[in-house]
């Protein structure tokens, strides 16, 4: 029984990843960039913000500029972010 619900938990988890798709951060609305892992209301504001005094993010390490925005946090979207 065990077995059965931790197979059906990892399936959901994986399933809702896929789901979720990934997020252009030069594109994405602060209401979009909130569906990004540890990044809220207030972060993904301070993303737009960046990026409309700044331009375009080159590259996904680059949002390590944003204040509040650390390398765990973009480590756990990695895979979600994109900038093209």
């Amino acid at each position: 029984m065990w077995k059965s619900m931790i197979t059906f938990l990892f399936a959901s988890l994986v399933s809702f990843s896929v789901w979720a798709g990934s997020v252009n951060v030069n594109e994405a609305s602060a209401s979009e960039l909130a569906q990004l892992n540890g990044i809220g209301k207030v972060k993904a504001e301070r993303i737009v913000a960046y990026r409309e005094a700044n331009g375009e993010f080159d590259e996904a390490q680059d949002l390590l500029s944003v204040k509040g925005i650390g390398t765990k946090t973009l480590a756990k979207n990695r895979d979600r972010i994109e900038v093209e």
